[in-house]
């Protein structure tokens, strides 16, 4: 048995333990059940229980989830838009986001491909030291697309 300040008080019988947590006026608390005799400490119980969601909060906070940001471009896009974009991908990935870049065809667009492609490839080159291709781009229906994934994640 461990004390309400941490001494050991060694192998007592439940009623003796039970009275000396009445003493103090804190709980018993059984801490390894599995030992040999099972160890029990003095203290309160719901102080413990505050102590370890404040652990738990304080974990979850410095825990990052890891979100999926998407940005839409089209094939003819200017050059400051081009940076605008830019610089947002570049913050999703600082921020350890994935971002995935949509080029968007229109009408007759979708017959000069090539044109898409070479600014979602410059995108990817632009962004090479923040984030990395999961594959080269593809294309679905109208959309071609590529998935960055930031410097440093397992992917």
């Amino acid at each position: 048995m461990i004390g309400p300040e941490s001494e050991q008080l060694g192998v007592v019988t439940i009623h003796r333990a039970l009275d000396l947590a009445q003493e103090h006026e804190l709980d018993l608390v059984e801490i390894a059940p599995t030992a040999k005799p099972p160890v029990c400490r003095i203290m309160d119980y719901s102080k413990y229980k505050y102590d370890q969601e404040k652990k738990e909060r304080r974990v979850k906070r410095s825990q990052h989830v890891a979100h999926l940001k998407q940005l839409r471009l089209k094939p003819n896009i200017g050059e400051g838009d081009y940076q605008i974009k830019l610089r947002q991908a570049v913050g999703f990935l600082d921020k350890k986001d994935k971002v995935k870049i949509n080029m968007f065809f229109r009408g007759r667009e979708l017959s000069h491909k090539e044109l898409g492609r070479n600014v979602l490839d410059r995108m990817v080159k632009d962004a090479v030291g923040h984030g990395t291709p999961e594959a080269p781009p593809s294309m679905e229906g109208r959309v071609m697309f590529v998935v960055l994934n930031p410097v440093g994640s397992k992917a």
